[in-house]
């Protein structure tokens, strides 16, 4: 039987929500075999970052050595960046998301010279923030796919807004007003779901300027990539796929791609979950991701509302929360929990079965992670995409319950009294029951959809590599 090997290009976006789950995709492919009657078809790796990233990058991908990382050096002495940072969980505010991602398109003469040396590229998987890249795959003829991290029901949302132009009517006076969206009539969203590059089509500041310039890259591309499964979003994935826009390809959950952990010495916080099970002790995990910003009013309101709930939680967070809420008051709730400071595995944190609940920012990715081990999600959305991943959550696929603000808005102050009482409905209450044993059956989907040869999202990754392939050999031999 002949061989035949694809060469495929990653190029990540410098943040580790978008990084992680193209790493995984790269595991995938790498992995990736597929039989057809007259030839054998494997697939190889090419990952593109940047010196402070590689690290990270590498050791990611440490179990694959096969899979080549190249790394481009990224651009110094950009006006408001500190020197040496070059991923945005080392910048000081995400207000400079904007000029960080602008300044990233100075890697394209770099990037081009590497492609001219690198053997034929079948095609491309760049980061939707990273624009410029479809310039590049035009300019070496390379198909490109997009990703951008979100799912099918966060992007075909917005795209409803859009398209509707939703909340440019003038009788549209609060943020907070619920509009039903045309394309799906048992959804109401609000303005502030969104952010203002969204609602406000107007504008010209530059952070709506470097969406247009993103979204405008997208018309050209073959598709996107998408970290979610069929079954999970179906109505959504088919209103993305109508009419004569580039296909989404679900090929997720990417994180159950990851290999099992080598066995070595448990960490203070396994120990401690170990001892909650042996006990009999349900446990709520807290964690907000890497970029969310709370105030030190907030975290101390989150602290009382974790300590009138009685629930035992472990909570994960980069502040200092001693030197915030006192030394006294730290070691009272840590009666009934645990507070870490380091950095953890979050999958293994979710995974233990002394886990019930996950107080969550619902970044896309940890909102996956939790349903693939069946956890349900406690939702306090706070930047982003992530109040509709929430909706979703909550709404769509019922497997969880939602934080509310005092003002309705979704940077708005959260009390005690609701962070107390959403936990305890999530942890013992019968809205939490039903969220548990939903979650329980969208775990057993997510685990099905990566089945070798059968998974709904095996089979797209089949169709994608086939067709993107075949169309590169059609061009190839005229």
């Amino acid at each position: 039987m002949a061989v035949s090997s694809q060469h495929v290009v990653l190029f990540p976006y410098m943040s580790k929500g978008h990084t992680i789950p193209l790493l995984q995709f790269a595991r995938l492919l790498f992995r990736h075999r597929r039989k057809e009657p007259t030839i054998s078809v494997s697939v190889t790796v090419t990952v593109f970052t940047t010196p402070k990233n590689q690290p990270f990058v590498s050791d990611f991908l440490s179990d694959t050595p096969d899979i080549k990382v190249i790394s481009l050096p990224f651009p110094e002495n950009i006006s408001g960046i500190p020197p040496g940072v070059e991923s945005t969980d080392k910048l000081p505010s995400m207000s400079l998301y904007v000029p960080f991602t602008r300044a990233t398109k100075l890697l394209q003469p770099f990037f081009e010279e590497s492609l001219k040396n690198l053997p034929e590229v079948s095609f491309m998987v760049s980061d939707g923030f990273l624009w410029w890249t479809a310039e590049s795959a035009a300019k070496f003829k390379i198909p490109r796919l997009v990703f951008y991290g979100i799912n099918s029901y966060a992007s075909s949302v917005s795209i409803s807004v859009l398209k509707n132009k939703l909340f440019t009517e003038p009788e549209i006076e609060s943020d907070s007003e619920p509009v039903t969206l045309p394309e799906f009539p048992w959804i109401q969203v609000r303005k502030c779901d969104f952010t203002h590059v969204v609602t406000d089509s107007e504008q010209s500041d530059p952070a709506h300027e470097l969406m247009m310039d993103q979204i405008m890259s997208n018309t050209t591309s073959h598709g996107f990539i998408v970290n979610s499964f069929y079954e999970l979003e179906s109505a959504f994935v088919d209103y993305n796929n109508s009419g004569d826009r580039p296909k989404w390809w679900c090929v997720g959950p990417l994180c159950l791609v990851d290999p099992p952990k080598p066995e070595q010495a448990k960490q203070a916080w396994i120990h401690w979950l170990d001892r909650e099970r042996e006990e009999g002790r349900p446990v709520l995990y807290v964690a907000f991701g890497t970029q969310a910003e709370i105030s030190n009013e907030q975290l101390k309101e989150l602290a009382l509302g974790l300590e009138d709930s009685k629930v035992h939680f472990l909570w994960v967070t980069r502040k200092d929360v001693g030197e915030i809420i006192g030394e006294v008051f730290k070691d009272r709730i840590s009666k009934n929990g645990m507070i870490v400071k380091d950095w953890v595995d979050q999958w293994e944190i979710l995974a233990h079965e002394s886990v019930k609940g996950f107080l969550s920012h619902c970044g896309w990715n940890s909102t996956q992670e939790s349903i693939c081990v069946g956890v349900p999600i406690l939702a306090w959305p706070m930047m982003a995409e992530q109040p509709l991943n929430a909706k979703m959550v909550v709404e769509e696929i019922k497997v969880g319950v939602r934080v509310e603000t005092e003002d309705g808005s979704v940077q708005g102050f959260v009390t005690r009294e609701e962070l107390s009482r959403k936990i305890k409905e999530l942890m013992e209450g019968e809205t939490g029951k039903i969220a548990r044993r939903n979650v329980k059956e969208y775990s057993k989907m997510a685990k099905a959809a990566l089945v070798q040869g059968v998974g709904s999202s095996w089979k797209n990754l089949d169709l994608l590599i086939e067709k993107l392939c075949k169309s590169r050999e059609s061009k190839g031999a005229n």
